[in-house]
């Protein structure tokens, strides 16, 4: 296990909080999952942390449920960040080759991708991602990677992505009160990506729609490239209200019956013509004193003119982006969001574009608690660690990461002595 390059990634979302461990091979480059754990989310709205207290304790459940899955400690992960603070806007920049005689270096792409993130941004904004989409060798475009190549002028198109200061300095805080490193945020619509989509799809031009509890993230692909990205201030979490407000229950009722809709639509043969309106709600253990509802009114009449409304905004932004015609591939559908019933239908109607719905692909392992939709964006997080961190083997050591763990253990007595002589010792 040590000589492994071990990826962690944690999922904050809305709902809640996945944290997935993996360990890749030096021999064989098999990326295996070892360790997953999933928690309900506590202290978020609309993934904004609002509370950090209770945002921190539902973080630790679920990494240590997933370290003693893992057998293993983490002291570094990839994070997710969602949220409508998330923004995005192209941008180019120009650089002449340090050596117009030789070859276009790493130094001379670094220079062009720093010349082009040097955009103007307010105090309370930070660039999360800087993508690039393709570069310009002395006027040759459509360069995926110029290293190698011979030139004088070396241009490049980026995607940018922002986000608030103070949401990712909050995020980052709650991850960090558990003794452990964010190698990186990592945009949801960015990770879910890596999880949901083919290169085929990426090249055709398709849009990533990741609907999650409070938001929904939309990333729209063209030629191979991520070129616009936003996140709507709405999600699943509006469909379980509207079930809430509609039948008179509770919002875990309405989430149980929602749930049960989703199932039986999956489960039913299509060969089977007989159709009962009625749904069984007994087995389902509610509170209220419910026992049968009409399917068609609850899809019909409350949850399909929320998915229509949702799709309504997701057609907005991609005509705001400008590439609403670019994509043949049409949608791809992740999120927990995407269990709901009657979703593709809705999708179909609202925006006449191919759909699908997106499951995660691509890592061996403990691959079945995870292959739902609503763990695209953990998934993901896994794989674009995989791609974009340093092959170390180990893990960093870290005296002030020891601080903090021992922080998270309690002790009295003789331990309690003990563990401040150590503390003294930290920084």
């Amino acid at each position: 296990m040590s000589k492994a390059n071990i990826v962690a990634g944690i999922d904050i979302g809305t709902s809640k909080i996945t944290t997935i461990v993996a360990s890749q091979s030096p021999e064989t480059d098999k990326i295996n999952v070892i360790g997953v754990a999933s928690k309900l989310s506590k202290g978020l709205r609309r993934s904004q942390i609002v509370d950090i207290e209770e945002a921190v304790e539902a973080i630790t459940e679920s990494v240590e449920a997933a370290e003693r899955m893992a057998g293993y400690s983490l002291s570094r992960t990839f994070v997710s960040i969602s949220g409508s603070h998330i923004e995005s806007i192209n941008s180019k920049g120009v650089v002449a080759v340090a050596e117009p005689e030789g070859e276009i270096t790493a130094e001379d792409v670094n220079r062009v991708i720093d010349a082009a993130r040097a955009i103007s941004l307010p105090a309370s904004r930070e660039i999360l991602h800087v993508i690039p989409r393709e570069f310009t060798v002395d006027s040759q475009g459509g360069i995926k990677d110029p290293l190698g190549m011979t030139g004088v002028r070396l241009e490049v198109e980026t995607h940018i992505i922002t986000g608030s200061s103070t949401a990712m300095r909050n995020l980052i805080k709650c991850v960090e009160e558990l003794g452990i490193e964010v190698e990186g945020l990592v945009f949801s619509g960015l990770s879910a990506s890596q999880a949901v989509l083919t290169d085929t799809e990426k090249e055709l031009g398709v849009c990533l729609v990741d609907i999650g509890g409070g938001t929904t993230s939309i990333a729209v692909f063209v030629e191979g490239s991520l070129a616009y990205s936003a996140v709507l201030p709405v999600g699943a979490k509006n469909v379980t209200n509207d079930l809430a407000i509609g039948l008179r229950v509770s919002l875990q009722s309405a989430e149980k019956i929602k749930l049960a809709l989703y199932k039986e639509a999956m489960e039913k043969n299509p060969e089977d013509k007989e159709k009962k309106d009625e749904l069984d709600i007994k087995k389902l253990g509610l509170e209220e004193d419910i026992t049968k509802i009409s399917k068609k009114t609850v899809v019909d009449g409350i949850i399909r003119p929320r998915l229509n409304e949702i799709f309504q905004m997701v057609g907005e932004e991609l005509k705001k982006s400008g590439f609403g015609g670019n994509t043949p591939a049409g949608l791809v559908i992740s999120g927990g969001g995407a269990q709901t019933v009657g979703i593709l239908e809705a999708c179909k109607r609202t925006l006449s574009l191919p759909v699908r719905i997106g499951r995660p692909e691509g890592l061996a392992g403990l691959t079945e608690e995870i292959s739902d939709p609503d763990f695209s964006v953990a998934y993901g997080l896994i794989i674009y660690g995989m791609r974009n961190t340093e092959k170390v083997s180990g893990e960093k050591f870290s005296f002030s990461g020891i601080g903090k763990i021992v922080n998270r253990f309690p002790a009295k007595g003789a331990a309690k002595k003990t563990i401040d002589f150590i503390k003294s010792f930290l920084p």
